[in-house]
């Protein structure tokens, strides 16, 4: 059996960042699957419930919160590397094959950790934008997206309008301004060890100092 697997959320500052594993026969991957954000967001909700809904399909995720991110004994090369381990894992069986989208400059390596870290006899192949060329990685890559973006709303519920969770959006450097000058802290939510944190927390620092 074949196995797809990526992952969504290295960039961002806010929410964990979400891997993902598909195992499924060749027929099982529905027509139109692509690279998740080649996809409009309907339409990745729409594969990731055929993909969960069908029996002959196995999906797992895994999630890297911010607190583990933060963890200065990791980086993200090694935390990419665990949260694809972690996901294609759950579904893997002897004898499968397995298709990885390379989370590190050097593909080789990547897909070298991976199967190193998968107990069951899996076979590797690590590429590059694996999930423009392989439907499996694609198909993982849907999941991992939608899954995140899952959390991303959830953080909505919670604080509020947060944005994508991404260092560009405005929307979510305002957040983080607005939460730190109300709370004197960063929300749970963030990504302490980001520059963008740091980049927030001088800039209410030295508020206080003007207004002092």
């Amino acid at each position: 059996m074949q196995i797809g697997a990526d992952e969504a959320g290295k960039g961002p500052v806010l929410g964990p960042m979400v891997a993902a594993a598909v195992r499924a026969p060749a027929d099982a991957v529905p027509d139109g699957v692509d690279d998740s954000k080649r996809l409009a967001p309907s339409r990745r909700r729409e594969l990731a419930d055929r993909l969960r809904d069908d029996a002959a399909v196995d999906v797992s995720v895994a999630v890297v919160s911010p607190a583990r991110i933060d963890d200065p004994e990791t980086d993200m090369n090694g935390l990419t590397v665990a949260g694809q381990v972690e996901a294609i894992a759950a579904v893997a069986g002897d004898d499968d094959s397995v298709v990885v989208d390379a989370g590190d400059v050097d593909a080789g390596r990547f897909g070298r950790k991976v199967g190193a870290g998968v107990d069951a006899a899996v076979t590797v192949r690590s590429e590059h934008r694996a999930d423009e060329r392989y439907p499996h990685v694609a198909a993982a890559s849907v999941v991992a997206k939608v899954h995140r973006d899952a959390r991303i709303e959830a953080l909505a519920d919670a604080y509020g309008e947060v944005g994508s969770g991404y260092p560009s959006d405005e929307r979510t450097r305002t957040f983080l301004a607005e939460y730190v000058r109300e709370n004197g802290e960063l929300p749970a939510c963030a990504r302490a060890s980001w520059s963008t944190c740091d980049d927030v927390l001088a800039a209410a620092e030295q508020s206080s100092l003007a207004d002092f």
